[in-house]
């Protein structure tokens, strides 16, 4: 208001402070504090990026992903996609990419789509430096060449031998889909909208690679239409107009939709199908639906049967519905899996279903499963030459509300005196996503060094079904925290660790979690590892110029139109909690450029979380008084949801050695 008035001269050299500048400040000095402070952990960094660089040698390339098509395999390694024959011993290989020789050297591959006829390869590449993807489209042969590069794409498929179909992506928005043809004549259209802020779309080809679908969902709510891969020039038809609550996925089958949905009750995943001519929701009808509190992860459709990979409590299944011979057979898979991660199968009419199994502590495993034979074969891999044995225990925690959260523990069998033990504790609870399990080589040697690790299955994640999300989200955020401080008690009551060796990990939304702990229950950890984390909700929710605000608003609710929100969101936000008293020792990464948690929330939350720590080692300073370190590491390169090798295993390094001087 006051910025109308003209200055008088008297004030014209008064320094202003701006917000801009003020960050600018901020960072600088933080980065001062990061260059004084890292040198502490110099030499276990590095005595750590050892041990992992030799760990990864034997684990990386365990199973990088194959796609077959008829006799060819084609795969990718080390930034190469490589063309290789199904039955050839002898190991030759073409090369039909490769990112540093087209100039494309600081990226790496993310996606890769051949067409129908092999004639063509899109492949999508992305630097750790950003969101947005580039689609590199080369015509294969003897001598392949590049054809065309499409900047800032998300998903994208083959139509037909020379249709693709694109979505392009802005400010972590993807609200458009093209279609370029490499026909003789060459042109790119805009096929369709979505107008929708909350919405985000992507593109899906149907296994048999009979429709395209196009695919627009937020948070909560789901639309689809079809393309028809027999007539790609013809307009999209609508499957089912959105229903607000309704999410679905569509598969295909002998002119049959497959529609995995959350329709009708309970509100929980089932597998329902109806007439391609008439693909209304009055129509659909139910083909299997789900038992409770199970989470399905992925579904595959074959031209006979259709798998689903499911979990509960945990515990991973193969459910294989035959459409031959109507039955339904569930298949446990071995305990100490965690993840599945699914092969690519082109060929729909194949009767082997290729997957892989893994764990935090256990490298990729290939299984195949055959309809034929109807079982389970494990396909012999190179061991990695591990000494320890790994136990894999699961619990339940009883939660405030008498829920019971489950947990997942690994420890080596050889260990004694688990209660003194260091204990490193992981969360998420958000968005209906399950903690990340796969492999990773820094587990593995946590194992073979005498820690426990335990994965916290809290609401608001989706290990138990969308209910379980559902009870963690907006009004019910609180769950999620009194959910995390049930299964640190608990595993502190069963002799696993104590609160003096326990640390507590966590990344992006899982902060607000972690955040909030470290606010109500400080006492419970001794150290809090976060990685780019969600810390400031309520500044941040308030900001609807920020990308993500408006379709966020479905998980943590919109303070600005609701009085009530906004209180709820200030109870547990961990910025707005920050108080003068104990703390954890707390190590922070951000990064510069994320486009999803602004660096202004992170800096604001170290500032005051050090000052308050500060302030209560003066008041109860007595001789020898513990003050926790807060620090804060801003990387330049790397984004919010990727890194390279290289820059995750400083990164990891960093935060292990950090660990291992706060719990001694």
């Amino acid at each position: 208001q006051e910025g109308t008035k003209i200055p008088s001269k008297r004030k014209e050299n008064t320094s202003i402070t701006t917000p801009e500048l003020l960050y600018k400040n901020l960072l600088k000095s933080e980065q001062e504090n990061w260059n004084d402070i890292s040198a502490r952990y110099n030499a276990m960094t590095e005595r750590i990026k050892e041990k992992l660089e030799e760990l990864h040698k034997y684990t990386f390339n365990s199973g990088s992903p194959r796609m077959r098509f008829g006799e060819n395999v084609y795969f990718e390694d080390n930034g190469c996609i490589f063309l290789s024959k199904a039955d050839d011993d002898e190991g030759n290989v073409d090369i039909l990419f490769s990112t540093e020789d087209l100039g494309f050297s600081d990226a790496f591959i993310q996606r890769i789509r051949i067409s129908p006829d092999q004639r063509y390869m899109a492949i999508s590449l992305k630097s750790e430096n950003s969101e947005e993807a580039t689609c590199v489209i080369m015509k294969l042969g003897h001598f392949p060449v590049m054809e065309k590069v499409i900047p800032n794409v998300f998903s994208f498929e083959w139509a037909t031998n020379d249709v693709l179909y694109y979505t392009s992506q802005k400010n972590l928005k993807c609200q458009n889909v093209f279609m370029t043809t490499f026909t003789n004549q060459k042109y790119t259209k805009l096929v369709y909208t979505e107008q929708d802020a909350r919405f985000f779309v992507d593109i899906y080809c149907t296994k048999d690679r009979r429709f395209l679908t196009i695919n627009s969902n937020s948070k909560t709510t789901s639309e689809v239409w079809l393309v028809d891969c027999r007539h790609p020039f013809k307009l999209p038809a609508l499957v089912q107009a959105r229903t607000k609550g309704v999410i679905y996925h569509i598969e295909h089958r002998n002119d049959e939709l497959y529609i995995l949905t959350t329709y009708g009750e309970p509100a929980e995943y089932k597998l329902m199908k109806a007439p391609v001519a008439s693909s209304g929701v009055e129509n659909w009808q139910l083909v299997y639906a789900l038992e409770e509190k199970t989470k399905i992860v992925d579904l595959e459709m074959f031209s006979d049967h259709c798998i689903m990979f499911l979990k509960n409590a945990g515990h991973l299944y193969l459910t294989v519905i035959s459409f031959v011979s109507h039955s339904v057979q569930s298949i446990k898979l071995p305990t100490w899996a965690c993840e599945f991660e699914l092969e690519s199968h082109p060929e729909h009419t194949t009767s082997t279903c290729y997957f892989q199994l893994t764990s935090p502590v256990h490298p990729p495993k290939r299984f195949a499963y055959s309809f034929k034979e109807n079982n389970l074969i494990e396909q012999a891999v190179q061991e990695v030459p591990i000494i320890t044995k790994c136990h894999t225990t699961r619990l339940l925690a009883k939660s405030k509300d008498e829920t019971l959260v489950p947990i997942t523990v690994f420890h080596n069998m050889n260990s004694k005196e688990l209660h003194r033990k260091p204990l490193l504790v992981h969360v998420y609870g958000a968005y209906g996503i399950d903690l990340n399990m796969s492999f990773k080589e820094e587990k593995l040697m946590l194992i073979e060094e005498g820690w426990i690790l335990a994965y916290c299955h809290v609401r608001g994640g989706g290990e138990l079904g969308l209910s379980w999300h559902k009870d963690g989200c907006q009004h019910n955020k609180l769950k999620g925290l009194h959910d995390l401080k049930a299964c640190i008690m608990l595993l502190h009551e069963l002799g696993f660790s104590q609160p003096k060796y326990t640390a507590l990990v966590a990344a992006s939304a899982g902060g607000a979690l972690a955040g909030a702990l470290c606010n109500t229950d400080p006492e419970l950890i001794r150290a809090m590892v976060l990685q780019a984390p969600f810390v400031d909700v309520l500044n941040t929710m308030m900001q609807t110029h920020l990308p993500l605000t408006i379709e966020e608003q479905e998980e943590w609710g919109n303070p600005l139109a609701d009085e009530t929100c906004m209180e709820y969101i200030k109870s547990y936000c961990p910025y707005q909690n920050i108080k003068t008293q104990y703390y954890p020792s707390v190590f922070i990464t951000a990064y510069e450029n994320d486009q999803r948690i602004p660096l202004t929330g992170v800096l604001r939350y170290v500032q005051k979380l050090r000052k308050a720590a500060l302030d209560h080692a003066k008041r109860t300073s007595k001789k020898g008084n513990w003050i926790p370190n807060i620090i804060l590491d801003i990387q330049a390169n790397g984004s919010h949801c990727d890194s390279s090798w290289e820059n995750s295993l400083n990164e990891v390094a960093r935060h292990l050695a950090f660990l291992n001087k706060e719990l001694e």
